[in-house]
């Protein structure tokens, strides 16, 4: 498990992770420590101290997108606005998952799967079940509010994602397509909040 943020500095931090992904795109399973040190110009024993392996450095990256995509989620006003939040959601998740970093991220994912499980179910666990778990909490609140009638957060969780993601993020990672404006971007979240909002208003 790695040790707080806090004791090293921000900085060195978020070039540590910013090396760490650059490098599991460049190289796959063969990135080591010590490359990700000489890339984020840190000493090799900073990571060691601070993460102890390759797998919680995988981790870290895993929760650091899984925290952008919720972030709307937490909001001062989110949980007034659910429809608007959704779609704020909506919009830092497909941001995110189709970067150009993040596509080279999964397919390092999926490749490492068969060979390196333990590093693809720190990805699942820390990054997209991590996503969806904060979705259903706001589910979860909305529901107790009275704003939206969910039996199952858990589930509504995955189908909202899944309506935002579609077949965008395949079509990403198989080179059928290379690039997507904001608009699309934004008008695809606002389908789809729009959708579960009707789909799940109270009767």
């Amino acid at each position: 498990m790695s040790r707080s943020t806090g004791q090293i500095d921000l900085a060195k931090h978020e070039a540590i992770l910013d090396a760490a992904i650059e490098l599991l795109v460049e190289r796959g399973v063969e990135a080591s420590l010590e490359d990700i040190a000489r890339r984020a110009g840190v000493a090799k024993q900073t990571i060691y101290n601070h993460y102890g392996s390759k797998n919680e450095v995988v981790r870290a990256l895993a929760a650091r997108r899984a925290a952008s995509i919720a972030a709307p989620l937490a909001g001062l006003d989110a949980a007034q606005h659910p429809e608007r939040t959704l779609v704020a959601y909506g919009v830092a998740l497909l941001q995110a998952l189709l970067a150009t970093r993040s596509i080279g991220f999964m397919r390092f994912a999926i490749g490492s799967a068969a060979t390196s499980p333990e590093l693809a179910r720190a990805i699942y666990h820390s990054g997209i079940r991590m996503s969806r778990t904060s979705l259903a909490d706001f589910l979860v609140v909305e529901a107790s509010a009275g704003r939206l009638s969910i039996p199952n957060p858990s589930q509504a969780a995955e189908m909202y994602a899944g309506m935002v993601i579609g077949s965008l993020q395949s079509a990403f990672l198989l080179n059928a397509r290379a690039d997507i404006s904001h608009e699309e971007i934004e008008a695809t979240a606002c389908e789809a909040a729009h959708r579960f909002m009707r789909a799940f208003a109270p009767d």
